[in-house]
């Protein structure tokens, strides 16, 4: 894709009572294991869905099958009216460079270590077609310090930031080409504290004035009552509750969420 102005992307929009994401019985097995089972749920454009459970409760396996990075066995994924699973690989791999955006737990996963932080910022930008110099930086300037990194940091080597700032280059890095859905899987693992507080700030204030539709997993109750208007609940690779967030964590109905909230099980 070739934009004559690489930073004015686009205006993509869908009707808010139409979903952007649409999820049909997404079943994917690793031979007798199930990695998750008859998962169904829409998402709808500026709306943050949080999934919880415990480990190997399936909610990474879930994620990987929505972003493409594994393949379901059954089911039906459809973004913004388009079948995905039935995509060719080349238009699912411009659908992750513009649209989409991920979010590693580590990331170092999601970020070009032997890259200066402008160029990892940069090269999302020439993915989809900038290609002037000047301006990719100042682009890469404004957008770190969107995620509170200073420009005078712009030329350093992400193996130079702390954990935390390496997360927010990343953050950055993916949301620069102004996708319209996000998948985050356990954004603030590994931080202390103090680091996850800055970093939940700053990415509700970026979920909040970019508009962006989200599916984030984590093992944190605390992140999704923050983060997420709707929380599905997933115990051996099956949704077992679901609903708005506060609901579902001030009055859980199955048993299992239950236990989750009085945090007898250590997810």
């Amino acid at each position: 894709m070739t934009l004559q102005d690489p930073f004015e992307f686009p205006q993509r929009t869908r009707a808010p009572d139409q979903p952007l994401l649409t999820v049909e019985n997404l079943t994917k097995r690793y031979g007798p294991r199930i990695g998750c089972a008859d998962v169904s749920f829409e998402l709808y454009p500026g709306e943050v869905l949080g999934i919880v459970g415990e480990s190997g409760s399936g909610k990474s396996t879930l994620l990987s099958c929505l972003a493409g990075h594994h393949c379901p066995d059954l089911g039906r994924i459809s973004y913004d009216g388009r079948d995905v699973l039935a995509m060719s690989e080349t238009d699912r791999r411009r659908l992750s460079r513009t649209d989409w955006a991920y979010v590693h737990q580590n990331p170092r996963d999601g970020l070009r270590m032997g890259v200066s932080a402008g160029g990892n910022v940069g090269e999302r930008l020439m993915a989809v077609g900038a290609r002037h110099y000047g301006q990719i930086r100042g682009r890469a300037v404004d957008w770190l310090g969107r995620v509170e990194i200073a420009a005078d940091r712009i030329d350093d080597r992400p193996s130079a930031f702390s954990g935390g700032m390496q997360q927010r280059l990343q953050i950055a890095r993916n949301l620069v080409t102004s996708p319209r859905l996000v998948f985050m899987d356990e954004p603030t693992g590994g931080l202390d504290v103090s680091v996850q507080a800055r970093l939940l700030d700053l990415l509700r204030g970026l979920v909040r004035d970019l508009g962006l539709s989200v599916v984030i997993v984590t093992h944190d109750l605390a992140v999704v009552r923050l983060l997420a208007h709707r929380l599905m609940v997933m115990k051996g690779g099956r949704v077992v509750e679901q609903g708005l967030t506060d609901q579902v964590l001030d009055d859980p109905q199955h048993a299992y969420t239950q236990l989750l909230v009085s945090s007898v099980l250590q997810v």
